[in-house]
């Protein structure tokens, strides 16, 4: 399983926080996005290219319940603004 995940980390084509945050065209998601703390920008990060929570949760260093809290607060936000 590790070789899957580390597979799926090289064919990615958003690789870091900073491609990230450089493919967002629209100034108010990128203005709150840089509000985000770096931990949850690299969960997105991770779900975007496919990992489950619970394999983001070792990555990270956050139990699954605390990835959720993030995201989840991550949502409110970004429904606010958008």
């Amino acid at each position: 399983a590790a070789s899957d995940v580390y597979k799926r980390q090289q064919s990615a084509e958003v690789k870091t926080v900073e491609d990230l945050l450089d493919e967002i065209e629209d100034e108010n998601l990128y203005q709150a996005l840089l509000t985000v703390d770096r931990r949850t920008l690299q969960i997105v990060l991770l779900k975007m290219k496919g990992y489950s929570t619970k394999e983001i949760a070792p990555l990270v260093h956050l139990t699954t319940g605390a990835i959720y809290a993030r995201l989840d607060h991550l949502r409110k936000k970004l429904q606010k603004i958008l």
